[in-house]
């Protein structure tokens, strides 16, 4: 599987872009469809799905772009999460100050355990509620240079974890998912994690 990282948008947050040389998933489209439409075409890649990590603006903005030019694409959210995507072109107004286009909700439901397939590789979902009650991490199996991938939202940072300062946030839920991941990395499940923003770590 390879892996591409574009750092995308006013609030700098990481896409990422995995595919088989044939089809591709993107993670996290940030706010610039338009870029990553052109990234496809020029990669001759065929998009297979969107996952989102949750459902912040930052993370989402770019879907409007990708679904008009992929008829059909799923897009795919926790579903706890399904209100921040309604509400993202007016978070994004009001913490932007610009006019942005509307942003297509989910059309597909992901769950804790669920296995995403591109080709032969998989993606594990892994609910990670806290940040937001939808937050979820994805776990890869071992890559050809032999590094697991584990890509975690806004869970976990290189400096830092997810703000649970909202509403709709949780601390204790953080901490339960903080505890989820540590274990992970303990057990040798993954050796480089990949963050919302900032820089991957291990």
């Amino acid at each position: 599987m390879n892996l591409q990282t574009f750092i995308l948008g006013d609030l700098q947050t990481n896409c990422y872009l995995l595919d088989n040389g044939q089809e591709a998933l993107i993670i996290d489209p940030a706010d610039d469809g338009d870029f990553l439409n052109e990234e496809l075409s020029r990669q001759n890649l065929s998009l297979k799905a969107v996952l989102l990590t949750h459902g912040h603006f930052d993370h989402c903005l770019g879907l409007l772009s990708l679904a008009t030019a992929w008829p059909k694409l799923p897009i795919m959210l926790h579903s706890a999460d399904n209100f921040l995507i309604t509400q993202a072109q007016n978070s994004a107004r009001h913490w932007m100050d610009r006019e942005i286009d509307p942003v297509p909700k989910a059309n597909q439901a992901l769950s804790d355990g669920q296995i995403i397939k591109l080709g032969k590789e998989t993606l594990k979902v892994i609910h990670t509620p806290g940040h937001t009650p939808g937050g979820i991490a994805l776990l890869s199996e071992k890559q050809d240079n032999d590094e697991t991938y584990l890509f975690t939202g806004d869970t976990l940072f290189a400096d830092g974890v997810g703000r649970t300062d909202f509403a709709y946030s949780n601390h204790q839920d953080l901490l339960k998912s903080l505890s989820k991941l540590k274990k992970l990395k303990k057990d040798g499940f993954y050796s480089l994690a990949l963050p919302g923003h900032g820089r991957s770590f291990y």
